[in-house]
């Protein structure tokens, strides 16, 4: 994995090491990056700009890489502002420059800026190329993955993919990280809904000779192609990375983490991969990921109010929002006088496709006794048959 492409292929993008909250919700320790390169041929094409954040660095970089050049084209692959927030800026700066996009990008382009540049569109559609001199991009379509106007370019000469948000991550370039989980946790908050749409860019994928995968976040990859793609078949089909049971659990006072790690126990015991998440102080875009990645699941809520205890509940939104499916759930309730939560579990997770619920349902009034202790053992031996 490299920040270089080529001689003739630019990295102009920036890391951002003080952002806390991606999107405004996850949580990025290692920062970002916004990932944007130049094309340096008769006719020199930048590719995409970065987040406002980032504006001044990265105007340096692309002018450093274009060495005086002029650029001719700013082709637009996705209108998201941590992409595209430095396209009047690029305009203005470039008066001849045109910008390469779809019909829905100049859609999306009027409500985001305000100035005129209906004379400077260069509009494509899927297969349309532009020739650059040595260098051609061939445009392929990618509506909603994640948004409907995305696209990926795809560069002949040096068999380039430049693959919008496909293939990216969190974590700035310098972060010394494996890739799989920043990129699994980035997927599957990110993209995780749109499963079908990706399927369908990997077919296009296929057709073509990639050498080089260019993400407009996360690193650039050369080696092992078959290994990234490998995963986002994966996680696009919504079939389980690896056979484990996330346990995911959702407590008030206690009561309901302590039956959770006794059930974590009894299945580490078996040999079986347990991981253990606490809905109410971990990340949940790392519960979200880890429910996704493992082909078991069991949720561990009270009652709360009548109904199911928010943290349990917006975890099982997230989920529902992003398509779990394929899936084998356990479930454990707990509540002092009339438990509900394992009822209001099931009106979710009966909605999403392909689940199957274990039994027996672990029902605890307050605490873990004998009764509801011997009904966790049978829900472990089912988890593990």
């Amino acid at each position: 994995m490299s920040e270089i492409v080529s001689e003739q292929i630019k990295y102009v993008g920036v890391n951002d090491r003080d952002l806390d909250l991606f999107e405004g919700q996850y949580v990025v320790p290692n920062g970002i990056s916004y990932n944007s390169y130049v094309i340096l041929d008769e006719k020199c094409a930048i590719l995409d700009t970065v987040d406002q954040r980032g504006t001044k660095e990265w105007l340096v970089n692309v002018e450093e890489a274009l060495g005086g050049k002029s650029p001719s084209y700013l082709v637009i692959s996705h209108m998201e502002p941590d992409h595209a927030a430095n396209i009047q800026r690029v305009a203005e700066k470039y008066p001849e420059i045109k910008l390469v996009g779809n019909a829905k990008t100049f859609q999306m382009m009027k409500q985001f800026f305000d100035f005129t540049f209906e004379d400077r569109m260069v509009e494509v559609k899927e297969g349309d190329k532009l020739s650059l001199g040595e260098h051609e991009l061939t445009f392929l379509m990618a509506p909603m993955v994640h948004w409907p106007e995305v696209m990926v370019s795809y560069e002949s000469s040096e068999k380039v993919l430049f693959s919008a948000d496909g293939f990216g991550k969190f974590g700035t370039l310098d972060t010394d990280e494996d890739w799989a989980c920043e990129a699994r946790r980035y997927y599957f908050n990110i993209v995780g809904k749109y499963g079908m749409q990706v399927q369908a860019l990997l077919k296009k994928a296929a057709t073509l000779d990639i050498r080089t995968i260019c993400p407009l976040h996360g690193p650039i990859l050369k080696e092992n192609l078959e290994y990234y793609i490998g995963k986002y078949q994966v996680w696009s089909s919504y079939q389980p990375e690896d056979k484990g049971i996330l346990v995911a659990c959702a407590s008030i006072h206690g009561n309901t983490k302590a039956a959770a790690l006794e059930l974590v126990k009894k299945l580490e015991k078996t040999g079986v991969k347990v991981a253990f998440t606490d809905l109410t102080r971990d990340d949940m875009a790392e519960a979200v990921e880890d429910a996704f990645r493992y082909d078991r699941m069991v949720v561990c809520a009270c009652t709360y109010d009548g109904g199911l205890f928010p943290a349990a509940e917006a975890f099982l939104s997230h989920l529902k929002s992003k398509n779990y499916q394929n899936r084998t759930v356990g479930l454990v309730e707990n509540g002092t006088w009339a438990p509900m939560a394992a009822k209001c579990m099931k009106a979710v997770l009966e909605g999403m496709k392909n689940i199957t619920i274990l039994e027996p349902v672990v029902s605890i009034k307050s605490r873990l006794n004998a009764d509801s202790g011997q009904q966790l053992d049978l829900l472990a031996a089912e988890l593990t048959k």
